[in-house]
């Protein structure tokens, strides 16, 4: 099974666009975000999304909760567990909040909040680590996202690029 992962979209509808691009192409059977949506409009263009189900997370950005879960009813505080694929899967928007027992059960433990993209494989006993950095590009400049497969617990992060908007040059 292959899963699309982001975070920190920050309302930048271009970038969420390019990143749904991406999992389409990579013909991913999930999405899974990890938080800083920040309003209901970036969520309604992320459920946009056909290839599967949407799990998420919200992020400290994420005022609007009532809006968001409206969208997504399983929208749900962090860290949480999810099964997809035959994997257990934790999720958080902060590193820092993930329980230790996480990283003994889980065969994938994915946050986001720094912006920054990282990797760190899955070895021995010892989980995938994945941050798949910002979509939104605002803080770092580089807009990323993830795709992982969850047959190898592979993992790899993927520039955006978006479309100009219409009519510019």
């Amino acid at each position: 099974m292959i899963v699309g992962v982001m975070s920190d979209s920050h309302d930048n509808l271009a970038r969420i666009e390019g990143a749904l691009e991406i999992f389409r192409a990579n013909k991913c059977e999930a999405l899974l975000h990890l938080g800083d949506f920040v309003a209901p409009f970036a969520l309604k263009a992320i459920l946009r999304f056909a290839g599967g189900p949407v799990h998420a997370v919200y992020g400290n950005n994420d005022g609007e909760r009532a809006g968001l879960s409206k969208l997504l009813p399983a929208i749900r505080q962090g860290p949480v567990t999810i099964e997809l694929g035959g994997r257990k899967i934790g999720m958080a928007h902060e590193r820092f909040r993930i329980p230790d027992e996480y990283f003994r059960s889980c065969d994938a433990v994915l946050f986001g909040h720094s912006h920054g993209a990282e990797i760190e494989p899955r070895g021995g006993n010892a989980p995938l680590l994945l941050n798949p950095g910002e979509t939104c590009g605002w803080l770092t400049g580089r807009a990323t996202c993830a795709v992982v497969n969850l047959d190898t617990m592979e993992a790899i992060v993927i520039d955006i690029k978006s479309r100009a908007p219409e009519g510019s040059v």
